[in-house]
């Protein structure tokens, strides 16, 4: 039987060709045009992929987006029997002020599973913490900040002024960072990119123990999946901005909007896969574009064989 893992090559050379064609737009301080760049790319990919695939979150809703957009279908073999039944979340660009101003983590990514698996999150924020595997079950957006900061000291066998934050520079987390600042722990603030910094402080070997604050809903899913891989914690709940807000995500995931959204709440399928190409330094290495070729750097993470692959491809232009 055929699984998400079988299309990995084809949601490597998605995200890798909008990374490269957003790169072309790097530091050119055009945002808009990165991103529409990325959207393109990405969605003349999907047209040869043999599947029945399906966005789940995307680019907005149809009357917003003129491609990848909620609902979109997607590959060569929509409705055809037998084949995957696949739903994407898809970012072609994340962090597109980044991109414009060739600032660090501006990647393209992506998280793919069968049909009706991923969260169809709404567009709101989410509160959201991201932890390595060492520290699951003992953080918790549960508990306060105070107490998960202890216990990552604790569990980790650290000094408090060793422990290392990262969040989002928000001004909506202000009383975050009074709270974080005041424990005597380490804390880096990062311009956008809350994917990257949930990856980083997932892995043993990145420069972040704990990711905490207020970040978009969507990504949360996306990052859900990376981590459901990486064996680490992700957790989350929906924050509104307004009553409209509130409503229209009452209408997409049911009247529990309070509800503490875990990695297999958002993710809820092991045969998942999360793909992402570096389009500025950071996370993973820029894309790079010369006279006649371009590298792609990207990673793969394979939820149910718990594998991360690094890969450069280079391609002629």
């Amino acid at each position: 039987m055929s699984s998400t893992a079988d299309l990995t090559k084809h949601f490597l050379e998605a995200v890798d060709q909008a990374a490269i064609a957003s790169s072309a737009w790097r530091g050119k301080g055009d945002k808009n045009a990165a991103d529409d760049a990325a959207v393109e790319a990405m969605r003349r990919t999907f047209d040869n992929v043999p599947f029945d695939g399906r966005v789940a979150i995307g680019e907005g809703e149809r009357d917003e987006a003129p491609m990848l957009f909620i609902g979109e279908e997607l590959g060569s073999m929509v409705g055809v029997q037998g084949v995957p039944c696949i739903d994407i979340a898809v970012d072609p660009l994340e962090c597109t002020n980044n991109c414009a101003d060739d600032l660090p983590n501006s990647i393209a990514v992506l998280a793919a599973a069968p049909r009706g698996t991923l969260l169809h999150a709404p567009d709101c924020y989410m509160d959201k913490i991201a932890a390595g595997p060492l520290l699951a079950g003992h953080v918790s957006l549960e508990g306060t900040p105070t107490y998960n900061l202890e216990q990552v000291a604790h569990v980790l066998d650290k000094p408090m002024s060793e422990v290392r934050v990262v969040a989002l520079d928000r001004e909506r987390h202000n009383d975050l960072f009074k709270e974080i600042r005041a424990s005597g722990a380490q804390l880096e603030l990062l311009g956008d990119g809350d994917v990257s910094g949930a990856i980083w402080a997932a892995k043993e070997d990145g420069p972040f123990d704990l990711l905490m604050g207020i970040g978009a809903a969507p990504e949360g899913v996306i990052s859900a999946t990376a981590l459901r891989g990486l064996g680490g914690v992700f957790e989350g709940r929906l924050v509104f901005r307004s009553p409209e807000e509130e409503a229209r995500a009452g209408e997409m995931v049911g009247d529990d909007l309070t509800r503490l959204w875990k990695a297999h709440d958002l993710c809820k399928s092991e045969d998942a896969i999360f793909a992402a190409s570096g389009v500025c330094d950071g996370y993973l290495p820029a894309a790079e574009i010369g006279s006649d070729y371009t590298i792609a750097h990207s990673e793969i993470i394979d939820v149910q064989a718990k594998t991360v692959e690094q890969i450069s491809t280079r391609r002629p232009l």
